[in-house]
């Protein structure tokens, strides 16, 4: 139907204007034009693709739920394997293109920016990725709640941009021929997005900067974007940055029961005390003593505590087949049946009576994994020694930077997360191996793997009150070093 002349005025004068509705209509029209030679392009920039379809891949599952925004030629998500997997997009050209090509993924002609067409998305997703695609919206606070209603408490929110100190270098390049051409785009830095997805009810649980060069170089390129890129201050300097958030509102209503796993072994003396300490912090709990092969009658003295508490606590016992923490630490979390796994030394050098802090941090949703810190208050008089205290700060700082959380004490052996998310850890093992005999890597680097928000629950360290400790100062630490080389090659130079 033709347009009335005040309607064409009133057309011409909002472009004029530069109102939001003619923007809008420019990069509609622009990616239509562009359907047809978009793939040509990503073949002119293979390497800058390639790198970061693979990080997008690392961050997102195979098999997840998967809504693209800003999806284009499907290209982006049909890499990423969802088991369920819906393409948002303008441009009805980009779309037909996806259609032919993915016919065994959805995609919907939509614009973002109005809630009407919502409910055909088929929401919640377990991943929503904006690949670029927030350069292009009006309203970003807008859609990001908007998205929010697509979300469930586990959903992650993955935004893909580009540094704007590279402009002067893209502006270049796209008038020499080298770049695919693309409107004007909002200016947004890490901390701006960051603020955004605040303000909208989302919670940034990791932050990385890849590609220092976006091409290959016959090789150099990759080295330098692997061992160079990901450095500290350097990282700043790359190409691409990506924020993956989570929808974060505390709850009140969630009493979920807990399985307190303690790992012993030669802590015969402390076994009746962890349960005489033990505080009743929620009415479904049960106690799974672990034992690990101990020459002072540790596992007797477990049975013996178990039948003598057995009308007021719920205690399991089993002993491990293998050897280590991190043996005990699985063969434990295997048989806990309640909702929350919680870890808890036998050396009661972290008090029982701290646990309901980590519970109640856990059942609130501040984090999803919840991690002890024993260097924020004083501790004890020959609770650490020297070398160990200053050792455990120099890691907690590395591990910070390779897990893109920040960690202050990465081996306090009290750790807390869900059941749930514990089988997600397990099923992606693979990935990693069953590498780590402390047990914490384990769980950590599961969890940075799985982008679970990560909180610290400050614990005053107590000095032990029974037995020797179990960990070599030097031996201990050489396997922390290869913590570092591992955490180096599986998280960062891939």
């Amino acid at each position: 139907m033709a347009l009335t002349k005040p309607e064409v005025e009133n057309s011409k004068a909002m472009e004029a204007a530069g109102a939001p509705g003619s923007r809008k209509e420019t990069i509609r029209t622009h990616f239509d034009n562009l359907a047809n030679s978009r793939d040509r392009w990503i073949s002119r920039n293979r390497d800058y693709y390639e790198e970061d379809r693979n990080y997008l891949r690392f961050i997102v599952p195979e098999g997840a739920r998967v809504l693209e925004v800003g999806c284009a030629t499907g290209e982006l998500l049909a890499r990423l394997k969802p088991s369920y997997g819906v393409g948002l997009d303008m441009s009805e050209r980009m779309l037909e293109s996806a259609r032919r090509r993915y016919p065994d993924l959805n995609f919907v002609k939509a614009d973002v920016e109005d809630e009407g067409g919502v409910a055909d998305w088929g929401g919640p997703f377990d991943y929503i990725i904006l690949s670029d695609t927030i350069g292009y919206l009006d309203d970003i606070d807008r859609v990001m709640r908007i998205l929010r209603d697509q979300c469930a408490s586990h959903t992650r929110l993955v935004i893909a941009y580009y540094s704007h100190l590279w402009e002067p270098i893209l502006v270049l390049a796209e008038r020499i021929g080298q770049k695919m051409p693309q409107p004007e785009v909002n200016f947004l830095s890490s901390s701006d997005i960051t603020n955004l997805l605040y303000l909208s009810g989302f919670e940034v649980v990791r932050t990385e900067w890849r590609q220092l060069l976006p091409k290959r170089l016959f090789g150099l390129g990759t080295l330098v974007n692997r061992f160079i890129g990901t450095l500290p201050i350097i990282r700043r300097l790359c190409l691409r940055h990506y924020i993956v958030a989570r929808p974060f509102e505390r709850r009140t209503d969630w009493k979920p029961s807990v399985s307190i796993l303690i790992p012993c072994r030669n802590e015969k003396g402390n076994i009746e005390a962890a349960i005489q300490r033990m505080p009743r912090f929620v009415d479904d709990m049960e106690i799974l003593y672990v034992e690990g092969h101990s020459s002072d009658g540790t596992f007797e003295e477990c049975e013996r505590v178990r039948d003598a508490y057995a009308g007021t606590w719920n205690i399991r016992v089993a002993r491990q087949d293998g050897k280590g923490k991190g043996d005990a630490v699985r063969r434990g979390f295997d048989m806990a049946s309640k909702d929350i796994l919680m870890i808890l030394d036998a050396d009661l050098t972290v008090r029982p009576e701290d646990l309901p802090k980590f519970y109640q941090a856990i059942a609130e949703g501040s984090g999803e994994f919840i991690n002890g810190t024993r260097l924020v208050y004083p501790m004890e008089k020959g609770a650490m020694r020297f070398l160990n205290y200053w050792a455990n700060r120099t890691f907690a700082l590395i591990f910070s930077f390779l897990l893109n959380q920040r960690f202050t004490d990465t081996l306090c052996g009290t750790k807390v997360l869900s059941k749930k998310q514990y089988e997600n850890i397990d099923s992606g093992r693979d990935y990693f191996g069953e590498f780590d005999p402390f047990g914490d890597y384990d769980l950590i680097f599961g969890a940075a793997k799985l982008n679970l928000k990560i909180t610290e629950v400050p614990i005053r360290y107590a000095d032990r009150t029974y037995g020797e400790p179990q960990i070599s100062r030097f031996r201990d630490g050489f396997l922390l070093l290869r913590m570092v080389i591992f955490a180096w090659r599986k998280l960062k130079a891939f």
